[in-house]
């Protein structure tokens, strides 16, 4: 495990501090977290359909995938549907026809249409638990986290591009590196569930790398993006060590009332 996380620590600007890690053990805060963890899933998700949606296929293809994903928001927003009818949704493939002109669009398309697959599944996994522990879930606010990341994009293309790929990244390596902090503290099924999702999860956050690379290094020129990862990365750890009122998976450290 510890080869599995040494390129995410090395990646993160910072841990996740001890005091979100004692409120995450304390048992009266698990719902919470694992309700919070299915939101997360579903996000991003929905995160990276926004992505082949936006740029690599027609108006008409990415309302159809956006609708492809209303089952779930069914199940979270409405109540409607059920563990059943969620296994029978997730039949996504790569088989999309690419919008023409667009030259990252094909890789776009292959990286996110697995991670969506496998976020989805995770998704599943977490109603799972959900429904056998019984727990109860109404309207969840969202947390600051991807908000504020994402407030630091660029406004003009392909930066635009570039900056939500490195803060996918981010995301998806600071969920890793959470599963892995709070996995020994938790019950025997939570605990294996959670160390399966690692691999993938440190899976996600290359990919996002990756193609914030090639998005940069397409065409004439090639654009050196270590800063704008770096950048990133630090405001991404601001937000991990700031103290923060909410409590979420993704949240910063637990404001003492």
């Amino acid at each position: 495990m510890q080869t599995l996380l040494a390129p995410i620590q090395q990646f993160l600007h910072c841990e996740t501090p001890d005091a979100w890690v004692q409120k995450a053990k304390q048992p009266e805060n698990l719902n919470a977290l694992l309700v919070d963890h299915m939101i997360c899933e579903l996000k991003a998700a929905q995160t990276a359909m926004l992505l082949i949606r936006r740029y690599a296929v027609d108006k008409e293809t990415g309302k159809a995938l956006m609708d492809w994903l209303q089952p779930y928001k069914d199940y979270v927003f409405r109540k409607q549907g059920n563990l059943q009818s969620l296994a029978n949704a997730n039949g996504l493939s790569k088989n999309i026809e690419i919008k023409q002109g667009s030259p990252y669009a094909q890789e776009l398309v292959d990286k996110m249409v697995l991670l969506i697959k496998e976020e989805l599944h995770h998704f599943y996994q977490v109603v799972e638990i959900i429904e056998q522990r019984e727990i109860q879930f109404g309207f969840i606010d969202s947390s600051r986290y991807a908000k504020a990341l994402l407030s630091h994009v660029s406004t003009f293309e392909p930066n635009t591009l570039i900056d939500k790929l490195i803060c996918g990244a981010y995301i998806e390596a600071r969920s890793c590196e959470r599963f892995a902090k709070i996995a020994p503290f938790l019950d025997q099924q939570l605990n294996k569930f959670y160390l399966s999702l690692l691999r993938s999860e440190a899976r996600h956050y290359q990919d996002y790398l990756t193609l914030a690379e090639q998005v940069a290094n397409n065409g004439k020129s090639n654009k050196d993006i270590s800063e704008r990862i770096t950048f990133f990365g630090q405001a991404e750890a601001q937000l991990i060590l700031s103290e923060d009122e909410d409590f979420k998976f993704h949240s910063g450290v637990p404001k003492m009332l």
